[in-house]
């Protein structure tokens, strides 16, 4: 199986739920079950079978996140050299050649990916048009609702 690009924070935000999957909702779960079963009848005992699921939810959530995080290459962008090029984990900012607005978007690895909080994955059809490019080149973007034109104004390293 080939390395998922993740960067720093990507990882941490993974440990950190994994680490209260497993020492705080774990431990819940095990409860609630213990709980349920002293009530009794196991066949049409409703709170049981609802834990029993949450606890299948929560080992499987558990074993998917370490299976990224074993499969993850961690990048630090901060110890890349600046020097303008779009590469995985920058933030960079675009202003649309159209009508000049600017976007602000960050690449990240698939998992992380959020547009709401300007977190693109490097799967994206406006990541894969940045790579490589510098600041001052203009990108076209073949997305869904058509062809754009994005001016790379500016890529930070942070």
């Amino acid at each position: 199986m080939s390395k998922t690009p993740l960067t720093v924070r990507g990882a941490e935000k993974l440990r950190e739920e994994l680490d209260r999957l497993k020492s705080q909702e774990r431990p819940r779960i095990i409860r609630a079950i213990a709980e349920a079963r002293a009530h009794g009848d196991l066949k049409e005992n409703a709170e049981y079978h609802a834990a029993r699921e949450q606890q299948s939810f929560i080992e499987g959530r558990i074993a998917d996140i370490e299976s990224k995080l074993s499969n993850a290459q961690i990048i630090d962008v901060t110890s890349l050299p600046a020097n303008g090029k779009v590469v995985f984990g920058v933030t960079v900012v675009l202003a649309d050649e159209e009508d000049g607005t600017e976007k602000t978007y960050r690449i990240v690895g698939e998992d992380e990916a959020d547009i709401k909080q300007g977190l693109i994955s490097v799967q994206s059809p406006i990541a894969r048009a940045l790579i490589g490019k510098e600041e001052g080149d203009v990108a076209d973007v073949q997305a869904p609702g058509g062809n754009r034109s994005y001016e790379i104004v500016e890529v930070r390293y942070e």
